[in-house]
């Protein structure tokens, strides 16, 4: 038992690049909690993204009738596009409300937990828009469509957070693109149900809304069954006997010291450090560019069109000759594909690497935006540039989906330790928010101002942010996290930190793990 000890204490004083983790199989129970988690909060968030879209006629009639109802008059169709601005805009205001709730919930409750109380979030407003025809009140959605928005920032934020902290190093990256797929997944599905022969309708509309309670009752009844974040086990907690059996039960083997070593190494290098709080976060030296990364990275993703590139398609569509009725069904198909990218950027993250995606899916978003601009100008007088367009615009989502949309959350699991993890999840979530409600708000001048090339403002933002990418961002790929630290030491200019002196007078190199 001394020897075993010692052995733990000296080890723990080994250099990070000395003692990486072996590589770990994908498990059974890794996989059960991934979708668990994926689908009962990334899901959602997907889903109420897309779902008010199809049935949004439908809904302004049911505004109107309902104050005629209340006042025996009904209001103009200024008032009606007004309250549908608000109802829209509310999801977005509620993310960045939900954003700011992440450092001190997660600190506070764990990853899992603060998942678990988010679906209180999620019920409560499903429960709401379902009842609201019934209820004759659209204020009711109104301000169900904030609570909701409050879920979806906290699941942006803290599902990758949980599964790169569950994840092992060779398999974080897939890992951590599965809740952008379950995203996809979830705008899909709202999409096919947002059918006019399916739920978008004058009876089907309250249901429609009201079925995102569905994934947090399951994720509510499910992910207690699964193991917290053995990092937040262990380092916040200080509970290593639990973090040891979340990670023997995660990876169904007992070959686990050396992961509990790099925690605990993480742990002894932070504790001079203690929690970083956002202000803080903005104030360190040695954080200063992986600050700057994040930023740029969530400003780049949201700024870089993709929610204009959506408002314009089916404008595109129409050009191109589809009749009314069947840009719905060439809309599911848009879907479809950015479904099917995601799903492939599952596999290919660690095989070409994070930065790879970043640099491939913002030039070809860039390039798709330049190509639009010219097709979207010329398609009045040259034959054959509507159906350019619609290339456009299926090669624009190709390209978001490889790197943009699903690689700067996972870049912040990895970037961050976890002294510094939560706080940079709420700056990056803040961006994110902000970034979208700002382009919802002005591209409709932009677009009325500018037309066409519009779209050339966001070839040069997808531009600049692969430029920053290629020069700054370091790849991550199969490192453990206190390796990247210390690629990021050497970028900020910062001393790497290192065990007490005394510590390692006492280490003795003859002991191995």
């Amino acid at each position: 038992m001394e020897d075993s000890r010692q052995t733990k204490t000296q080890g723990s004083l080994l250099p990070e690049s000395k003692m990486p983790s072996p590589p770990q199989r994908f498990t059974l129970i890794l996989g059960l909690v991934t979708l668990v988690a994926a689908f009962g909060s990334s899901f959602q968030y997907g889903y109420n993204v897309s779902v008010v879209n199809s049935p949004s006629e439908i809904m302004q009639r049911f505004y109107n009738q309902t104050y005629y109802e209340r006042n025996s008059v009904y209001m103009s169709d200024t008032v009606v596009t007004l309250l549908w601005s608000v109802t829209v805009s509310m999801f977005p205001l509620g993310g960045l409300i939900g954003s700011l709730m992440v450092a001190p919930m997660v600190n506070k409750c764990g990853r899992k937990g603060t998942l678990l109380i988010n679906n209180i979030f999620s019920i409560v407003p499903a429960i709401l828009m379902g009842c609201s025809k019934e209820a004759r009140s659209f204020e009711i959605i109104i301000f169900a469509r904030i609570v909701v928005g409050i879920c979806a920032g906290l699941s942006s934020n803290v599902v990758p957070m949980y599964l790169g902290e569950l994840a092992p190093r060779n398999l974080r990256g897939a890992i951590g693109v599965v809740p952008q797929l379950f995203i996809t997944v979830g705008i899909l599905v709202a999409q096919i149900f947002g059918l006019r022969s399916i739920l978008a309708t004058e009876k089907g509309w309250p249901i429609l809304l009201g079925l995102t309670g569905i994934p947090a009752a399951l994720q509510l009844m499910l992910l207690p069954f699964f193991p917290e974040s053995p990092r937040y086990t262990l380092i916040q907690k200080g509970d290593e006997e639990g973090a040891r059996n979340a990670l023997k039960k995660l990876r169904n083997s007992d070959n686990i010291e050396a992961e509990i070593e790099e925690i605990r190494m993480e742990d002894e290098m932070e504790k001079a450090a203690g929690k970083v709080s956002v202000l803080k976060l903005f104030t360190t030296k040695s954080l200063r560019w992986q600050l700057i990364s994040i930023i740029i990275l969530m400003a780049g993703q949201q700024l870089s069109g993709v929610n204009a590139i959506y408002y314009y398609a089916d404008e595109i569509y129409r050009g191109a000759g589809v009749t009314e009725n069947d840009v719905q069904y060439v809309t599911v198909g848009t879907g479809a594909v950015n479904v099917v990218m995601t799903f492939s950027a599952v596999f290919i993250v660690e095989l070409l690497g994070r930065k790879m995606l970043i640099l491939i899916g913002f030039s070809i978003c860039c390039l798709a935006c330049i190509v639009l601009t010219a097709a979207l100008s010329l398609q009045n007088s040259v034959a054959g540039m509507p159906y350019v367009s619609i290339t456009c615009v299926i090669s624009y989502v190709v390209g978001h989906a490889l790197g943009p949309s699903p690689i700067p959350s996972l870049i912040i699991t990895e970037i961050f330790l976890q002294s510094s993890r939560p706080s940079a999840f709420m700056v990056g979530g803040t961006v994110h928010w902000l970034s979208n409600f700002t382009v919802g708000l002005i591209f409709p001048f932009i677009q009325e101002g500018l037309g066409a090339y519009s779209f050339i403002i966001f070839a040069v933002i997808c531009l600049l942010t692969a430029i920053y990418t290629f020069f700054i961002v370091p790849e991550t790929k199969a490192k453990t996290f206190m390796e990247i630290n210390q690629i990021f030491a050497k970028i900020n200019k910062v001393p790497e930190i290192q065990p007490e002196k005394q510590e390692l007078q006492d280490f003795k190199p003859s002991v191995a793990l």
